[in-house]
């Protein structure tokens, strides 16, 4: 009994691990990879030194993998623009897919 429920969870995990699209836990562990977080922090970093961005938590960043992806509302199709080349300056970046829309409720 208990091996049959040690396989179904480990089967559970593989199948949460490879429809996500995670990295495997021997390659980052199960919190993700360190070279992701430090991706994250440096994006996060640039983008609260441009004001014209607004908010420095306005635009959420989350790195997988070298892919930071970014989330939230902005106001103008130049800050969706101006977020992503700044995005795409921090080290370790392999590339940036850009989710931010506008704010239509003003």
């Amino acid at each position: 009994m208990r091996a049959t429920v040690l396989c179904v969870w480990l089967v559970c995990v593989w199948l949460a691990a490879v429809l996500t699209g995670c990295a495997p836990f021997g390659e980052c562990g199960p919190r993700g990879c360190s070279a992701d977080a430090k991706i994250s922090a440096e994006v996060r970093a640039l983008l609260a030194q441009s004001p014209s961005l607004g908010a420095p938590n306005q635009i959420r960043v989350e790195t997988v993998q070298g892919v930071v992806y970014l989330r939230g509302l902005v106001s103008t199709p130049y800050q969706i623009a101006e977020a992503e080349s700044i995005a795409e300056q921090a080290a370790g970046v392999a590339s940036v897919q850009n989710l931010l829309s506008i704010d239509n409720s003003h």
